[in-house]
């Protein structure tokens, strides 16, 4: 097992420094000795998407209106479709074959509405992006962590609306100890021109091990996520002995060699790893990391021969495209030359035949999160919710804690306070003044999270603040502060955490692990006891140990599988009204040497 600290960090240190000096074409002076020496070249391109996150059309559900961004990226399966299509057209009769390296079904307000509100489980109807995916025609998929957001009957019948192989190697049933899924699939591809010859291309496909975590509610006793790297090692040489002349690997995780969760469970982002360990892979596409690689090569240590590895961004903003020059020696194929390209969607229009594949199903989501559930007193905006305490972060706590108190009541736990806790998970979201919309709560709470409840003690509390405070930079005294940049890039926004409940301050003027620097109950300065004991509320990633906070992963005193998303559009309706008179509580501040930042 590789976990995320040690050993691991020293690899990827090396992996670093071998891609650093790795030729910019790998194989470019094999390929032109072959050239020189008169021997025939044929080529191959596998074009990859990754993190496609249910989008179809080049439309923000949230904003009700066309996607942009400040670089003015696009989105959508019908874009990568139409760039798909124009390559294809390119290359004529020459072999062209499509990728998709996972998180497909989970994302936006069209997946959403089609595993919740009306899902593919209880009607039978195809789920959109296997209606947009199949209309591109995709040669394989590898499975994203997630794809198991909805449970393996969801996902077991997406699957089966696919005109193409769903993988994941590394996901066994706990059961028969046998892949779960398809590992891998040997695609025989003509060359291309008259008699062409043929090649026989292996792919193999990587889920993510976090799903043991993550969605630990559904596949507990059911799969186990083995090592990816150990999975790789496992399968190429079976698709080796089996025929397959080049191997690709589809990888749903990223390749810094770190994990967003403890040692215990495999590597989350172990690509770079895969390529330095493994022989006999020719490239990776992967995804989950939702960055731009273009190109870039990793030397395995066994062959020193050059893996090509690329990530496509995120949400069918970009296509990569690998280019193989392969030719025959001594009856064998040989790659000779390969590098990758990366496509813009912004630079295309969508395709049609998606579009209209889709377009029911696009307009019922469309006047699904239309529906005006509440009216707003004021506008509640989450920009500065990072660094203030803000209403409309305080809206989610107290849902959360009616929830749980209500739940609780009559039971052994009804006597503790409740706390709850929140992340900033946009920071765009916006209840404006008057008509608040399902798309306007959506885009505050933009995960299908559902709300548990644990109980934890005042020593737990502040240890879990402490943790949580390692979001900022450190600010001396007299430094200024720039909002923008005031925290740590290699922390994101969501495994930030502010709890309601109790009152503290965080002195981003002191090291990590020493900012909570005032504890107290609220309304009051008597500070918060190490033995108290509180229950608190928390959504299901979180609880299962995402983002590695401490003092969370416990059993449960509260779950009912309840999503938070729907919670807070419950209350809306319910109340008619949204006014920070009725849960707005201001409880903590950033703070240097007690002076308040803001």
């Amino acid at each position: 097992m590789t976990s995320s600290s040690g050993a691991s960090r020293r690899q990827v240190l090396a992996v670093a420094a071998a891609a650093a000096t790795a030729p910019l074409l790998a194989g470019a002076p094999a390929r032109a000795a072959a050239a020189a020496a008169g021997s025939k070249t044929w080529d191959l391109t596998i074009l990859g998407t990754s993190d496609t996150h249910g989008n179809v059309y080049n439309w923000d559900y949230y904003k009700d209106a066309e996607y942009d961004d400040s670089k003015h990226n696009d989105v959508g399966v019908a874009k990568l479709a139409t760039l798909v299509n124009q390559i294809r057209t390119e290359r004529g009769s020459k072999p062209t074959l499509v990728l998709d390296a996972g998180d497909t079904i989970q994302g936006t307000p069209l997946a959403t509405y089609y595993a919740k509100q009306e899902p593919i489980t209880a009607t039978g109807e195809t789920h959109p992006m296997a209606n947009a995916m199949n209309v591109l025609k995709y040669d394989a998929v590898t499975l994203g962590n997630h794809e198991f957001n909805y449970g393996l009957p969801l996902l077991a019948q997406w699957i089966g609306q696919l005109g193409f192989p769903a993988l994941a190697a590394n996901a066994v049933n706990e059961a028969t100890g046998k892949p779960a899924f398809l590992p891998y699939v040997i695609k025989e591809v003509p060359l291309g021109g008259f008699d062409s010859p043929s090649i026989k291309v292996g792919i193999l496909g990587l889920t993510n091990p976090g799903v043991a975590i993550w969605d630990k509610a559904n596949v507990e006793g059911k799969l186990i996520f083995a090592d990816m790297i150990e999975t790789a090692a496992k399968w190429v040489p079976i698709m080796r002995q089996r025929g397959a002349d080049l191997i690709v690997i589809s990888a749903h995780g990223g390749d810094s060699g770190t994990s967003s969760y403890g040692p215990e469970l495999p590597n989350e982002n172990p690509v770079a790893l895969i390529a330095q360990q493994v022989p006999g892979i020719d490239a990776i596409l992967f995804g989950h990391a939702h960055n731009e690689v273009v190109q870039k090569f990793v030397t395995n240590t066994a062959t020193g021969e050059q893996v090509l590895t690329s990530e496509p961004s995120k949400w069918g903003q970009r296509l990569t495209r690998m280019d193989f020059t392969v030719t025959r020696e001594n009856g064998r194929w040989k790659v000779v030359g390969k590098s990758a390209t990366m496509l813009n969607t912004n630079t295309v229009i969508e395709d049609p035949a998606v579009l209209a594949a889709v377009r029911g199903q696009h307009t019922k989501t469309v006047d699904y999160v239309n529906t005006v559930v509440a009216q707003s007193s004021e506008e509640l905006s989450a920009a500065e919710s990072r660094y203030k305490d803000t209403p409309i972060l305080d809206f989610i706590n107290h849902v959360q804690t009616e929830v749980v108190t209500t739940a609780l009541a009559g039971t052994a736990y009804a006597g503790l306070p409740v706390l709850s806790i929140a992340a900033p998970f946009s920071r765009t979201a916006i209840f404006p003044q008057g008509d608040v919309r399902i798309r306007d709560v959506a885009g505050l709470y933009v995960y299908d999270n559902t709300l548990e409840a644990v109980v934890i003690s005042g020593a737990e509390v502040k240890a879990y603040l402490e943790y949580s405070a390692k979001y900022f930079k450190t600010f001396a005294v007299g430094d200024t502060i720039d909002p923008a940049t005031i925290s740590d890039p290699l922390v994101p926004d969501y495994n930030y955490d502010v709890i309601s409940g109790v009152d503290y301050d965080i002195d981003i003027s002191k090291p990590v692990g020493q900012r909570i620097t005032r504890l107290v109950m609220p309304g009051t300065d008597n500070p918060v006891a190490a033995d108290a004991q509180f229950v608190i509320a928390v959504n299901n990633y979180r609880r299962s140990g995402g983002g590695n906070f401490p003092g969370i992963v416990k059993t449960q005193v509260y779950n009912q599988q309840q999503e938070i998303r729907q919670l807070l559009i419950d209350w809306a309706q319910a109340k008619g009204v949204i006014n920070p008179v009725d849960f707005y509580v201001p409880n903590w501040k950033l703070v240097r040497e007690g002076v308040p930042v803001f």
